[in-house]
């Protein structure tokens, strides 16, 4: 497995941009997937973004399609979030993880940052 941790949260207006970053721990960073997962007060984690271990292939919830866009660098065992056009309904906690191989599913991501929170709101 891999240690996470997660930073780049704050608090932005509405329309901001926000660029989170996860750095890991490990020598086979490249071998992981990796995701970006959200939690928002009392309601379910959920999906945001994953990248490929090689960063070829990405997916997107529909939710931020167009306005997030994930990247790595896997010289520097990082992973980015890129969030343009914030919206207050994108508050949340924002989770990267770690997973064998590219999925939205929650259950496949085995290793998880503590989180850095995100506060969109004028």
């Amino acid at each position: 497995q891999v240690q996470l941790v997660e930073s780049g949260g704050g608090l932005v207006q509405p329309g901001g941009s926000l660029r989170l970053s996860c750095a890991a721990s490990g020598r086979t960073f490249s071998s992981y997937a990796m995701g970006w997962f959200r939690q928002a007060p009392g309601k379910e984690r959920v999906f945001v973004a994953a990248i490929s271990g090689s960063g070829g292939v990405t997916r997107y919830a529909d939710s931020v399609k167009g306005r997030f866009t994930i990247s790595r660098d896997n010289a520097k065992n990082t992973v980015y979030l890129q969030m343009n056009s914030l919206k207050p309904e994108d508050t949340a906690v924002y989770y990267c993880a770690a997973a064998p191989f590219i999925t939205a599913m929650t259950s496949y991501f085995g290793s998880w940052g503590q989180g850095t929170q995100v506060t969109v709101s004028s």
